[in-house]
């Protein structure tokens, strides 16, 4: 009996220590986390960067006869001068607009235009809109009582959108000042991720890990790159002919792009407004524009996408509005990609499973019964 005691009381404080071990290790691993939170997804986009960037590093770095640090800092001036150039101008057009006509309904000022007459005598649909229009123009006040809920939420949306804007242009300046420095540094990083990978993953985690690369670089540039050029291009071509909200309409082409519905049913509506604002001239350079940006979609993804991204529709566009209602502008990539990124090695993981089994089988008959000698 008196060992039995003995033996309990050893377990129990055996047990205790474990517990005290766990319980600090898991403190510190939540400090941690709540430390580096702020900075997650910003370093989840300039690895997505610095992946989807490094073939044509490679080539750089090349040419400049192997000097990598100078090959990243030109690198990441690119990607200033192509991405945060255009995006710092259509958030500054995205704020305007929002605080405009946040001051036009603080004074009720907000007046709607006069329909023009080409529209109201539009085939079929033509009557209805100006009914609804000269209602709206005639006693605007009572449209807004009516619809005072659904416009407070709206507003309140895009006052976030409008602030999360800037915060999204922040993002992207240090996710590249990242990816520059990941690039730089991009042979030990390579050590590192397929150490980890074979830690995690055993065998296969190389497997998983050269699975994860193709699947980043191909999402990056064959959706995410065609939709950030589509987008911005698009923008900047309604930003000079003076749409209102050009930033507003370049954000929303971005989401549809990135969830592959097309930058088609914007322009249109778009190209429909100019056509009655502007002279024939101007819009005819306009549509030739338009035309331009709408077929990069044509054009660049077989040339970017490479073998394509074998991924359901629905798995991009969760990820991409899920990553975007969750952490903003940045978000829209990051989303994408990691729910991608999951689906594919999942199903690389399910198929691995799927092939032991079957040799397992395959092995079974042979082992029980050995050939007769």
């Amino acid at each position: 009996m008196h060992r039995d005691g003995e033996g309990d009381r050893i377990f129990l404080d055996r047990t205790i220590e474990a517990f005290v071990r766990i319980a600090i290790l898991a403190i510190l691993l939540a400090w941690c986390f709540d430390i580096v939170r702020p900075f997650i997804v910003p370093f989840a986009w300039a690895i997505i960067i610095a992946i989807g960037l490094y073939p044509g590093y490679e080539r750089l770095t090349h040419l400049l006869n192997g000097r990598r640090n100078l090959a990243a800092v030109i690198m990441c001036l690119l990607c200033f001068a192509l991405l945060l150039v255009p995006a710092l101008l259509l958030s500054a057009s995205l704020v305007g607009e929002v605080h405009t006509v946040i001051g036009a309904f603080g004074h009720e000022s907000l007046k709607i235009p006069p329909l023009p007459d080409a529209v109201a005598q539009l085939p079929l649909i033509g009557d209805d809109i100006a009914r609804i229009w000269s209602e709206g123009s005639s006693n605007f006040t009572a449209v807004l009582v009516e619809i005072e809920p659904e416009l407070k939420v709206a507003l309140r949306w895009t006052i976030g959108v409008a602030g999360g804007a800037g915060v999204g242009v922040l993002h992207i300046l240090v996710a590249i000042l990242i990816a520059g420095f990941l690039l730089a540094q991009a042979e030990a990083g390579q050590r590192a991720s397929a150490a980890f990978a074979r830690r995690l993953a055993g065998a296969r985690g190389v497997e998983f890990a050269k699975l994860s690369e193709a699947t980043i670089r191909s999402v990056t540039r064959g959706i995410l790159g065609v939709a950030l050029i589509q987008s911005l291009l698009a923008g900047l071509g309604w930003l000079a002919i003076g749409v209102p909200a050009a930033g507003l309409w370049a954000l929303l082409a971005l989401v549809m792009c990135v969830v592959q519905i097309g930058i088609l049913p914007i322009t249109v509506a778009i190209l429909i407004y100019v056509f009655f604002q502007v002279g024939t001239l101007t819009f005819l350079v306009f549509l030739a524009w338009s035309l331009f940006v709408y077929s990069l979609e044509h054009i660049l993804k077989p040339v970017l996408l490479g073998r394509g991204v074998d991924v359901p529709m629905a798995v991009i566009f969760v990820g991409a509005i899920g990553g975007f209602l969750s952490a903003g502008i940045i978000g829209l990539f990051v989303g994408s990609v990691v729910l991608v990124l999951g689906y594919k090695l999942l199903v690389a993981w399910l198929n691995g499973g799927a092939e032991s089994d079957e040799h397992a089988a395959a092995m079974t008959p042979a082992q029980n019964h050995p050939p007769q000698g």
